[in-house]
């Protein structure tokens, strides 16, 4: 009978509605089980008098069973994340209504606290991939429990699934690791090398987090990559060195002849006009040398400046080429200009590639045979050939090709052109004027408008050098 009420009521089995009901009933059961067995009382007025009870104990459960189920479905779609619809609950009782608001409150302030959590991991986690250094924190064991883009990108995705150990293959920095976790320092400094996934030295910092710090890290790591600064130092270094060598070899030249005009040549003129003519040429040297380091210097201020000079390729050239035209008739040498139809207009710095084309132009006239031709192509293309060393852009570019009729340089020499201060042993010997910065410069020249250079060189068609430049410049 009460199953069948149940389900005719709604009631859920498992609320427990009719054991509820013969529960509450029993006592007054009993009560009229006895008064019936003492004649008391008449048992048929008992048994009607029992069935009120229970018809009146189940109205007045009713309501509060079905509206406690009500409460049981919300709360659970609730920790669930479904959509139960709060406004198809009927709820007649006082509690079961504030019960109700206090829920939706609670839900409310969770909601908000997970919503502004939530924020705040993305922003953390936004701010901590645009650090240039490897962050990582690690539990009690030393496992990896985060780590920034930069450290995902040094030590690989799945860095967060590894323990430092597996990751740093160093003594001294799992050591140092060991006496953080092991609550012996608050932290270290160290520098390490590691040979994967390449031969680097890197400086860590390991500090202890706070015992308030949310989850399982325990301390962070942070990581620096010494390498690039130790490379870059080494190149200045090096590059300090070379230019105070060679201005030292000029300067003690015009010291040494300085010295003699002073001395055993002080009466000898012709000794004067010699020595002389030969100090003219060595501070035209200097001069020469000082002022390609202040272009390199320049332009390697403005290497993250985006070149935005809207340049005629075509009529540059040509300019250059009429102005370099009475240098190669003192050698009886013709410029020759080789151009396509309609070569578009690119954007880059006219005053560097006006340098670079002047300097390529001139060391062709300087280090070509006399009386042969210098041909200066300008042609367009569909790609910059790829560089290993730098990067290129991608897209379509201009192509400057300049060819003169030369000795063949060998492999070795060209793999080193480009090197500040670097000079072919036949060009010494030759007494050919330079400072051996000219293709340095167009390097970085090249370098800052993304564009690529290429050199060939063989016994019949001489040397050429080519020059790629992009038609715009790419964020």
């Amino acid at each position: 009978m009460f199953e069948r009420a149940r389900q005719a009521l709604g009631i859920e089995k498992d609320a427990k509605f009719t054991a509820r009901v013969l529960i509450l009933t029993l006592p007054t059961a009993l009560v009229f089980i006895v008064l019936a067995a003492f004649r008391l009382v008449d048992p048929i007025l008992a048994v009607i008098s029992l069935g009120a009870v229970t018809l009146f104990n189940i109205i007045i459960l009713f309501p509060l069973t079905f509206e406690m189920q009500q409460i049981k479905k919300y709360v659970t779609s609730l920790s669930t994340g479904g959509n139960f619809d709060k406004k198809m609950m009927s709820l007649s009782e006082d509690d079961a209504k504030e019960i109700v608001d206090a829920i939706n409150a609670m839900h409310r302030f969770w909601a908000q606290k997970t919503d502004f959590l939530e924020a705040q991991t993305i922003s953390d986690t936004a701010v901590l991939d645009s650090l240039p250094d490897p962050i990582m924190m690690i539990d009690r064991s030393g496992n990896i429990l985060g780590a920034n883009l930069s450290a995902r990108h040094l030590f690989g995705k799945d860095v967060t699934e590894q323990n430092v150990e597996n990751v740093f293959k160093s003594n001294n920095f799992i050591n140092a690791v060991n006496r953080i976790l092991n609550k012996e320092s608050q932290s270290e400094n160290l520098i390490f090398y590691i040979e994967q996934p390449e031969q680097q030295k890197l400086y860590a910092h390991i500090k202890q987090l706070p015992w308030l710090s949310k989850g399982k890290a325990v301390a962070v790591i942070s990581v620096y990559d010494m390498t690039k600064s130790i490379t870059i130092e080494k190149m200045q270094s090096d590059f300090v060195a070379n230019a105070s060598h060679e201005l030292r070899t000029p300067l003690s030249v015009i010291s040494g002849f300085i010295e003699t005009l002073r001395g055993p040549a002080k009466d000898d003129a012709q000794a004067q006009e010699n020595f002389l003519k030969i100090m003219a040429d060595q501070a035209e040297y200097m001069s020469s040398l000082i002022e390609n380091l202040l272009s390199l210097s320049k332009i390697e201020m403005k290497q993250d400046q985006k070149p935005e000079d809207n340049v005629d390729i075509l009529d540059l050239t040509e300019d250059v080429a009429q102005a370099l035209s009475l240098k190669a008739q003192e050698r009886g040498m013709q410029i020759k200009v080789v151009t396509e139809d309609d070569i578009p207009n690119i954007v880059a710095d006219h005053a560097q590639i006006k340098q670079i084309l002047q300097n390529m132009l001139d060391n062709a006239i300087k280090y070509g045979l006399a009386n042969t031709e210098v041909v200066l192509r300008l042609q367009s293309c569909d790609a910059i050939p790829f560089s290993k060393a730098f990067k290129t852009a991608s897209g379509n570019a201009v192509a400057i090709s300049v060819n003169n009729k030369g000795p063949k340089i060998s492999s070795e020499d060209l793999a080193r052109l480009t090197e500040r201060f670097y000079r072919m042993q036949e060009h010494k010997d030759l007494n050919i004027k330079g400072t051996g910065l000219g293709l340095a410069i167009a390097k970085q020249i090249i370098i800052r408008h993304k564009g690529n250079l290429t050199v060939t060189s063989n016994g019949y068609n001489g040397t050429t050098f080519t020059i790629y430049l992009p038609l715009t410049q790419e964020d």
